[in-house]
C-alpha cells in the first residue's frame, strides 16, 4: 500500500502538490477559526445536589436531609463516589461518576433518584435542586461591583449596587451565550420587612397565624373574566399588589369589635436588608463580587471577550457612583499567555529545526524539501482536529511543539537517500544512467520500511497514554492525539509530498554530480571513522562501559521523587482563610480585611478580590467563618517558590486562622480528586464527632513534623454555640399546643418566613414576616418572646421550652455514607511521594485508632500512583509488541534486540536530566520516556535496516558496520538534532504559563536523546560487530 502511495504521487505530481497547496490554505483558515482553551475538560462528571433547610442546625440537615439523598444516590448506575457537606440551614450531596459518564445521563440519574428521596425529606426542607452544568475550569470571571466613596452624587449605598448587581448586570450577563451561572456574594439585599411587636399582637387579641395569613394574601391581583360593550371586548381586573410601603400598612390584618386592625397596627413595616451569609470585598473595599462560570464546552476566551463588551454596553446605563471591574480574575488572561508562549516555542522549535537542517546539508532546495513537512503535517492534525471535534488547547498545541522536530525525520530521511541515489546515478556513465523518476521511487521505496516501522513504533509506544484515567488521561491524552497524528501526517508526506519535491529540484544531473558533503559533515565523518575503528576494536569495552553506565544511572532512579503534575503558573493565587467555627461572619470581615492588606502589602500583588461566607444556593460549602481571596500578580524579577515564601509569612500573624495557598485551577483540580483544596488530603472515618475531631488533631501533629509539608489544617468541623428550645410536652399539652404548631411558630418569629415578592417594575424582593429586634437576637429576649395558644392569650417561651445555649456541630461532612474529617496539607520544597509516604509511616507509628475508625489518603498522589501503575504495566506490552514489529521487519530476534538497545541509552540520558533539573519524575516525565523510547528506536531502525542493505548488496562485515554507520552519520545526526533542539524553547521557559506540562517532558526527551544519539552511534555498532561478526 504505501509503495502504491509513493507511486501514485510520482505519477501525478501535479495533482499531489496543488492537493498540498489547498490543505495548506483551507487548513490555515479552519486553524483560525477553531476555538482554543487553556486545558481539555478536565472535570469529572459530577452532580452536585443543593437544600436549603432554613432553621435546621448541622445534625438535623445531615439526618434529615443528607442521609436519605445519599441513601437515595448510592448503587445507582455508574456513581464511583457520593460525598456530602451539612452545615446550618443547608445540605450539599455531590454525586460523583465514572469519568467518560455523559454528564447529561449524570443528571437524568440523580434527577430519577431525587423523585424518590424527595417524598422524604421533612416540611422545612425545601425542594432538592441539581446546580448547572459546570467544570472545574468553568469559574472564568470574577466581576465586582461596589460604590465609588469619592465620587457618589446618587448616595448609593451597598443594598443599591446588590440591587442593580442581581437584577440588571447578572441578568445581562445570563444572556451571553455560554454563562452557565452568575453568582453574586456581597453587598445588602434588599427585603420588605413585617417586624411584629408580640405585645401588640396581644394587646389587640391577633394571633401570629392571622398575621401570616394577611401577609400571604395582601399582594395578588385577581381577575373578573371579561365583558363586552359596543363592540369592544374589556378584561376585569382587580389590582392588589403592593407598590409601596403604604399599601402594606395600610392593609387589614384581622378585624375586632368591628374594628379593622392594620399591619402597622402591630408591626414596623419598613424597607432593610436580608441577614447577610456572605460579604464580598475588592482591595479592600466593600464590593459585590460576581462569580461568572462558563458552559462545559464555551469557548473561554471568545465567551470573556462577549461578556467584557456586554459589561461596557452596562457600564453606560448604570448610576453615576456605581464602579463595575471585570478584571478581579480573568481566566482568559492565563489561557491567552499560555497559548502565546507555547506558540512562541513551536515557532522557535521551527526556526532551529531549519538552521539544523541547511547547516548540514548547506543546501536551499533540500532544507526547503525537509522543511515542508512541518506546516503540512501540522496543517493536516488541525483538520483531524476540527473533524473529531478536539478542542485547540495547551496540550494539543504541546503535543504538536514536541513532535515539530520529529515532523522532519522521515522526510530528512526520503530527502537524504534520494539526493544520495540521484547523485550516485548522476556518477554512472550516461549509458547506465537510470531514468530520475525510478530512481526517486526506488530510493524513497528503499527506506519505505524504516519508516513505516518507526512511526508505528511511536505509535505503540504511546499506547499506555490512552488507558490513563482520570484528570491525568483527560490532560494528557489530547496530547497524545497531537503528537501522533502530527507524526503520522509527516509519513503521508515523506511518501508523497516529499519524493515530487525532489523530482522536481533534483532531476538535473549535472548540477548533483557536483554536489558533495558540507564541511560540517565532512569533519563530522571523519573524525567518527576514527571512533567507529576503535570501538570495533575494542567492543567489548565499549559494551561494558555502557552497562556500567546504564547501572549507575539507575542507582540514582530510587533518589528521585515522584509527583503528580507540576505546578501550574496561573498568575492568580486562591488564599482559603479558615477561623474558628462559630466565628461571627463580621468578625470573619475584619480577618479577611486584615488578611487584604498584608496581601496587598506585597509589591507583585496587583488586586484582590475577596468572598467570606457563601452565597445562596452555592455549592462551595463556606460557613461564615470562611474566605476566600482571589490575588492577582506580576512577579518583578523574583521566583514564584520566594514569592510564595514570602506571603505565607505575612499571613502566619493572622489571629487562629488556618491559611490555604493555591491556584484557581490548581486548587479545583485538588477539590476534584479529594473534597479538598489541598494536595494532600488525609480523610479520618468513623462514627463519632469526637473521637474524629479527637483523631484528626492527632494525625495534624504528625503532618506537621514532615518536612516539606506546608498549609496543614484540620477541616473546621467543632462544636460551636447554639440556642436550644426544648420543649416541655406536658406543658404544651396542658395548653393544648402540637409540637408542629410551636416548631412553625417559632421558625416564623425568630427566623422569618418570606411570605409574598413585591414587584419593583421588573425588580423582585422578598416581604419577609417576623418578630421585631426587641424579641429576637439574644437568649433572654428570646426566653421572653410571647407565642399564641389555642386557648386564647399569649405566653412567654419560657413557660412552654427550656431555652438553653448549648455547643453542636458546625457542619458535619460525609463520604460514602461515613462521617468523616479531613486533614489537608500542601507541598513544598519536597516531592509529593516521599511527603505521603512519610506521613503515612508516622500515622501508622504513633497514631493508634479504635476499631470503626480508620485513615485513607486522598489526593494528587492517589492519581500519580494510578498512573504510574498503568504506563509501566502497559509499557511492558506495548515493548512486546515493538519486539514483534522489529522481528517481522528483520526476520530475527538478535536484530530486534540490539535496536531496543536505544532503549536503556536513551534512558541514561533522561534520568540524568531529571536529576539534574528538579529531580522530581511526574506523570509528565514519564510521558517525556514514553515518546523518547519511540523516537530513540526509530535511530536503531535506520542503522540496522542499512546495515542489512548494504550486506545484501554483498558488502563483508566490517565493511558494511563502517560504511553504513558513516551514511547513516548525516540523516541520524539531523533527525536527533532537529527533534532535539526543536524542544530547547521548551526546556528553557520552564515555569511559564501554558508550558507548566510540556517542559519536564522536553527535559527528559532532551537529556534521552542526547545519550541515545551519541550511544547509538557507537554502542550499537559494536554490539552488532560483536554479536554477528564471526557468523556473518
Amino acid at each position: 500500500m504505501f509503495d502504491y502511495l509513493i507511486h501514485f504521487a510520482l505519477q501525478k505530481r501535479v495533482i499531489v502538490l496543488v492537493s498540498a497547496l489547498i490543505l495548506l490554505i483551507v487548513g490555515t483558515y479552519t486553524a483560525i477559526k477553531m476555538p482554543v482553551d487553556v486545558f481539555p475538560d478536565l472535570t469529572a462528571p459530577t452532580v452536585a445536589v443543593l437544600t436549603e433547610a432554613p432553621g435546621m442546625a448541622a445534625e438535623e440537615v445531615e439526618a434529615l436531609v443528607s442521609f436519605p439523598i445519599e441513601s437515595a444516590m448510592n448503587g445507582a448506575t455508574d456513581v464511583r463516589r457520593v460525598r456530602s457537606s451539612s452545615a446550618q440551614g443547608l445540605s450539599i450531596v455531590w454525586v460523583e461518576f465514572d469519568w467518560g459518564t455523559d454528564i447529561f445521563l449524570a443528571r437524568q440519574i440523580v434527577s430519577e433518584k431525587l423523585q424518590t428521596a424527595s417524598s422524604g425529606l421533612p416540611e422545612g426542607a425545601e425542594k432538592p435542586v441539581m446546580a448547572p452544568i459546570s467544570s472545574i475550569m468553568g469559574e472564568i470571571m470574577l466581576v465586582s461591583v461596589s460604590v465609588d466613596p469619592k465620587n457618589n452624587p446618587n448616595k448609593l449605598t451597598e443594598t443599591d449596587a446588590r440591587t442593580i448587581a442581581d437584577n440588571e448586570i447578572s441578568r445581562r450577563l445570563l444572556s451571553v451565550g455560554g454563562v452557565s451561572q452568575v453568582i453574586p456574594l456581597g453587598g445588602s439585599v434588599k427585603q420588605y420587612q413585617i417586624l411584629i411587636s408580640p405585645e401588640k399582637l396581644s394587646s389587640y387579641g391577633v394571633t401570629l397565624q392571622e398575621v401570616m395569613a394577611a401577609a400571604r394574601g395582601l399582594n395578588q391581583n385577581s381577575s373578573g373574566g371579561i365583558y363586552a360593550n359596543s363592540g369592544s371586548e374589556y378584561l376585569i381586573r382587580g389590582i392588589g399588589r403592593v407598590s409601596d410601603l403604604n399599601d402594606i400598612k395600610k392593609s387589614t390584618v384581622a378585624v375586632r369589635d368591628g374594628a379593622p386592625i392594620l399591619f402597622e397596627d402591630v408591626a414596623d413595616v419598613k424597607i432593610g436588608v436580608k441577614d447577610k451569609i456572605g460579604i464580598g470585598a475588592k482591595n479592600t473595599n466593600p464590593a459585590v463580587i460576581l462569580t461568572v462560570q462558563k458552559q462545559p464546552q464555551a469557548n473561554t476566551v471568545e465567551l470573556t471577550e462577549r461578556i467584557e463588551k456586554t459589561i461596557e454596553e452596562i457600564k453606560t446605563t448604570l448610576p453615576a457612583g456605581l464602579v463595575i471591574d471585570s478584571k478581579a480574575y480573568r481566566q482568559a488572561d492565563f489561557i491567552e499567555i499560555s497559548i502565546d508562549n507555547v506558540m512562541s516555542a513551536l515557532r522557535d522549535g521551527i526556526i532551529l529545526v531549519i538552521v539544523i537542517i541547511f547547516l548540514f546539508l548547506w543546501n536551499f532546495r533540500t532544507t526547503f524539501i525537509s522543511v515542508t513537512a512541518i506546516p503540512l503535517s501540522i496543517i493536516i492534525t488541525v483538520i483531524v482536529f476540527k473533524l473529531f471535534g478536539i478542542m485547540i488547547n495547551t496540550m494539543t498545541l504541546g503535543g504538536i511543539a514536541i513532535a515539530i522536530g520529529a515532523l522532519v525525520d522521515d522526510a530528512i530521511i526520503d530527502v537524504e537517500n534520494v539526493f544520495r541515489r540521484l547523485k550516485e546515478n548522476s556518477q554512472l556513465p550516461p549509458e547506465k544512467r537510470s531514468n530520475p523518476l525510478s530512481v526517486v521511487f526506488d530510493a524513497s521505496k528503499e527506506i519505505r520500511a524504516p519508516m513505516v516501522n518507526a512511526t508505528i513504533i511511536i505509535v505503540l509506544v504511546f499506547l499506555p497514554l490512552f488507558f490513563l484515567s482520570g484528570v491525568e488521561g483527560k490532560l494528557l491524552r489530547p496530547m497524545g492525539y497531537a503528537y501522533m497524528t502530527s507524526i503520522f501526517s509527516s509519513l503521508l508526506v515523506a511518501l508523497m509530498v516529499t519524493p515530487v519535491l525532489s523530482w522536481y529540484f533534483f532531476k538535473n544531473p549535472e548540477k548533483l554530480a557536483h554536489q558533495g558533503d558540507t564541511k560540517l559533515v565532512e569533519w563530522l565523518k571523519k573524525h567518527y571513522n576514527k571512533v567507529l575503528i576503535f570501538t570495533l576494536d575494542h567492543a567489548k569495552t565499549v559494551m561494558g562501559v555502557a552497562l556500567v553506565v546504564f547501572l549507575g544511572t539507575m542507582a540514582i532512579v530510587p533518589f528521585l521523587g515522584r509527583s503528580f503534575l507540576p505546578a501550574f503558573s496561573e498568575g492568580s493565587l486562591t488564599i482559603g482563610l479558615v477561623t474558628l467555627p462559630g466565628t461571627s461572619l463580621e468578625e470573619s470581615d475584619k480577618i479577611g480585611l486584615i488578611a487584604e492588606q498584608a496581601i496587598l502589602s506585597h509589591e507583585e500583588v496587583t488586586s484582590t478580590a475577596r468572598r467570606t461566607g457563601r452565597a445562596e444556593l452555592d455549592e462551595h460549602t463556606q460557613g461564615s467563618n470562611s474566605s476566600e481571596i482571589e490575588v492577582r500578580y506580576e512577579l518583578n524579577g523574583g521566583t514564584q517558590e520566594e514569592f510564595l515564601a514570602r506571603l505565607r509569612h505575612s499571613l502566619e500573624t493572622l489571629p487562629g486562622t488556618s491559611v490555604t495557598i493555591g491556584q484557581p485551577i490548581g486548587h479545583r483540580i485538588d477539590h476534584m480528586l479529594s473534597g479538598t483544596r489541598a494536595n494532600i488530603a488525609v480523610k479520618v472515618f468513623g462514627k463519632e464527632l469526637q473521637p474524629l475531631r479527637s483523631y484528626a488533631k492527632l494525625v495534624k501533629k504528625e503532618m506537621e513534623g514532615v518536612e516539606g509539608a506546608v498549609d496543614v489544617s484540620v477541616e473546621q468541623e467543632t462544636e460551636v454555640p447554639q440556642t436550644r428550645i426544648k420543649f416541655n410536652r406536658p406543658v404544651l399539652a396542658r395548653y393544648g399546643i402540637t409540637i408542629s404548631g410551636i416548631s412553625e411558630a417559632i421558625s416564623v418569629a425568630f427566623g422569618g418566613e418570606v411570605a409574598s415578592q413585591i414587584r419593583e417594575g421588573q425588580n423582585k424582593f422578598d416581604l419577609i414576616v417576623r418578630y421585631n429586634e426587641r424579641n429576637r437576637g439574644s437568649i433572654d429576649k428570646i426566653k421572653d418572646a410571647l407565642f399564641d395558644i389555642p386557648t386564647g392569650g399569649k405566653v412567654p417561651l419560657t413557660e412552654l421550652a427550656q431555652v438553653v445555649n448549648e455547643m453542636g456541630p458546625n457542619s458535619i461532612s460525609r463520604e460514602n455514607v461515613h462521617r468523616k474529617i479531613v486533614v489537608q496539607a500542601n507541598v513544598a520544597g519536597r516531592d509529593l511521594r516521599s511527603v505521603v509516604d512519610e506521613m503515612r509511616a508516622k500515622i501508622a507509628k504513633n497514631v493508634k485508632f479504635e476499631p470503626g475508625y480508620y485513615v485513607e489518603f486522598g489526593g494528587q498522589f492517589e492519581s500519580e500512583q494510578e498512573a504510574s501503575r498503568i504506563i509501566t504495566l502497559l509499557s511492558i506490552v506495548s515493548f512486546a509488541l515493538i519486539l514483534l514489529i522489529l522481528f517481522l521487519q528483520f526476520g530475527n530476534f538478535k536484530y530486534a534486540f540490539i535496536i531496543l538497545l536505544n532503549l536503556p541509552l536513551a534512558l541514561i540520558g533522561g534520568v540524568w536530566a531529571v536529576f539534574i533539573t528538579d529531580k522530581i519524575i511526574s506523570v509528565a516525565s514519564l510521558v517525556g520516556f514514553i515518546t523518547l523510547f519511540g523516537v530513540a528506536t526509530r535511530n536503531g531502525i535506520l542503522m540496522l535496516s542499512h546495515y542489512k542493505h548494504l550486506m545484501a548488496e554483498g558488502r563483508g562485515f566490517r565493511e558494511t558496520v563502517i560504511q553504513g554507520s558513516l551514511e547513516r552519520l548525516n540523516p541520524i545526526l539531523m533527525t536527533a538534532l532537529t527533534a532535539g533542539l526543536a524542544l530547547v524553547p521548551l526546556v528553557m521557559g520552564g515555569g511559564e504559563p501554558g508550558k507548566e506540562i510540556e517542559t519536564p517532558m522536553a527535559v527528559v526527551i532532551l537529556g534521552g536523546l542526547i545519550t541515545s544519539t551519541l550511544l547509538n552511534m557507537i554502542v550499537v555498532p559494536a554490539v552488532f560487530y560483536f554479536a554477528g561478526g564471526k557468523k556473518e
